[in-house]
């Protein structure tokens, strides 16, 4: 273990366990600290924020900043696909969706080429409504 991990904890092990079992999903500090809370496993939320911080910082996890519901997070350890797509967010569910879509990486190559601008997709997201929630609305 590299000092930059710091200890190994059994907190850590249940919050990294969350996370990988919630992987195909955003989840919050929240998310984590009530899961594990529920499971008879509660952890502080300034631990659950320091450990999540440590993974960022070593890649294993994607941190989000979203303007309605701050920061979400997904555990990608060594999958990098997350870094190369853009993202849609529900404004009714707050979903955050990945968008796989040949069409928008179109976009972003003419952007680049005719407007000389690099965007990070992997920060990059729409806001609107997605099916189950239009199909609500309707």
């Amino acid at each position: 273990m590299s000092q930059s991990e710091g200890y190994k904890t059994k907190q850590r092990d249940h919050i990294l366990q969350f996370l990988i079992e919630n992987q195909a999903r955003h989840v919050t500090v929240d998310d984590v600290v009530d899961h594990l809370k529920q499971s008879g496993n509660p952890v502080g939320k300034v631990t659950v924020y320091r450990y999540l911080d440590k993974l960022v910082n070593n890649g294993s996890v994607r941190k989000f900043l979203l303007e309605d519901t701050g920061a979400c997070y997904q555990y990608t350890a060594d999958q990098k696909e997350c870094a190369v797509h853009f993202h849609l967010k529900c404004i009714t569910c707050k979903k955050l969706i990945h968008l796989n879509c040949d069409f928008m990486s179109g976009i972003e190559r003419h952007i680049l080429k005719e407007h000389h601008f690099q965007i990070d997709s992997s920060r990059t997201v729409f806001y609107g409504q997605c099916q189950t929630c239009l199909k609500q609305s309707g």
